[in-house]
């Protein structure tokens, strides 16, 4: 059975930073890929019914998946819904994750749902990797870095 994994953060960033950073090609290569992986994006059209591809690789072994999906929802700053699908047939299904962003006083709140996960993703990996790809998205986001630098 396909699983579900929940995620919230607190972070000292912007709701329009954080938003920036799922739907720039740049910032996603930049963050996304866990410990261990470099990623690429093949293409990104960050619209209602836009579509995305890319791929991690293994920095140890250089084998790479490559995964793809579509945007089914964005409010600027505030939410993102889009659904992935690994190119590999072993890895069958459509995952859908949620994104949502409210302003909190010390920055902004961020949820994520990410749900039909297939089975032989065990949950607690999925965890581990989203732990440490959010680890580089507040990197990337929460510092405040005066123009012209």
């Amino acid at each position: 059975m396909p699983h579900t994994v929940t995620l919230h953060r607190v972070v000292r960033a912007p709701a329009s930073r954080l938003y920036r950073a799922f739907v720039d090609a740049d910032a996603l290569c930049k963050w996304m890929a866990p410990h261990g992986y470099t990623a690429h994006v093949d293409h990104l059209d960050a619209r209602v019914g836009g579509t995305y591809r890319m791929y991690f690789t293994n920095f140890s072994s250089g084998t790479s998946h490559s995964f793809g999906g579509r945007y089914i929802e964005l409010v600027e700053g505030e939410k993102l819904v889009y659904d992935d699908q690994f190119d590999d047939p072993a890895v069958p299904g459509i995952m859908t994750t949620t994104i949502t962003l409210s302003p909190v006083s010390v920055g902004t709140e961020l949820r994520i749902e990410q749900s039909g996960i297939p089975d032989m993703i065990p949950s607690e990996a999925c965890y581990l990797g989203w732990q440490e790809s959010l680890e580089l998205l507040i990197k990337l986001v929460e510092p405040e870095i005066p123009d012209g630098l």
